[in-house]
């Protein structure tokens, strides 16, 4: 499918390479900044701009690959440009009637004007200098219009796709922030503690491989470990007394009655 790329960060990068892999044809980038636009574009052999103006629209596929503050203005924006040129792609359609896909966790497909529309959601944390295997990320897809189009090029790319609703993907994503963004804070605030003693992160490595390991042969509830799992209250206000900055107080105190409520033998 030519596909014109809306972004071209993290996801954008490692989706578009896929994708081009997979037999796609990339058209064009687009991003607000030159700098990010030519490099993507220089990895996919494309065209690149800055200027919406200049999209083409021979697409068959716009993928935006936005961040969710400026997801809905920007498809409304390039939906006007394509309205605007009423030019025919190379499928005898206009670009108007071009398929609109965003990849966001959380945004319904509706913020997209277009009037086939639909959501592939690639469920993993992204960075442009780590290569990811995409035929193990998860994808999650769904279009009223293009359901099946969306599936079959989910599935050149990755092993696991599925059909999710808004709904239950925005509680997906709820999930992945808790698993995903505030675990890696969890670290930082970790190295943080160990940098002010001249100790290095690099010690917490093998208990943080073993615990991630662990979950994948037993449920996280009985993965914990530690002492809130104990309530031994001596060795909590210890910790407490010695973190000096008090939202991370908070946060250690928090997590610590979290753990002990959720785990309290006469749970449901």
């Amino acid at each position: 499918m030519k596909t014109v790329l809306i972004g071209a960060g993290n996801v954008a990068t490692h989706l578009g390479e896929a994708l081009q892999k997979a037999g796609n044809e990339i058209l064009q980038v687009w991003s607000r900044t030159r700098t990010s636009a030519e490099t993507l574009a220089d990895r996919l052999g494309c065209p690149w701009t800055t200027d919406i103006e200049q999209l083409t629209p021979e697409g068959e596929m716009y993928l935006f690959c936005v961040g969710d503050a400026v997801l809905e203005s920007l498809a409304h924006q390039v939906y006007s440009v394509l309205e605007a040129l009423g030019t025919e792609g190379g499928d005898g359609e206009t670009g108007r009637l071009a398929l609109f896909v965003h990849t966001a966790g959380s945004m319904s497909q509706d913020v997209l004007p277009a009037p086939r529309r639909g959501v592939m959601y690639p469920m993993q944390t992204f960075s442009r200098k780590r290569q990811v295997d995409f035929a193990e990320i998860p994808i999650f897809v769904e279009s009223r219009t293009d359901e099946e189009r969306l599936m079959m090029m989910a599935e050149l790319i990755s092993n696991r796709v599925w059909v999710l609703d808004e709904e239950n993907r925005r509680y997906l994503h709820l999930a992945a922030v808790f698993a995903c963004n505030f675990t890696n804070h969890m670290y930082d605030l970790s190295a943080r503690l160990l940098a002010e003693r001249g100790i290095p992160f690099s010690v917490l490595l093998p208990l943080i491989d073993e615990t991630a390991r662990k979950v994948h042969e037993m449920s996280p509830r009985e993965a914990q470990t530690g002492p809130a799992v104990r309530h031994d209250m001596n060795v909590i206000g210890k910790h407490v007394d010695m973190l000096s900055d008090p939202m991370v107080k908070e946060i250690y105190t928090l997590m610590s009655d979290s753990i002990y409520d959720k785990l309290r033998p006469n749970e449901d």
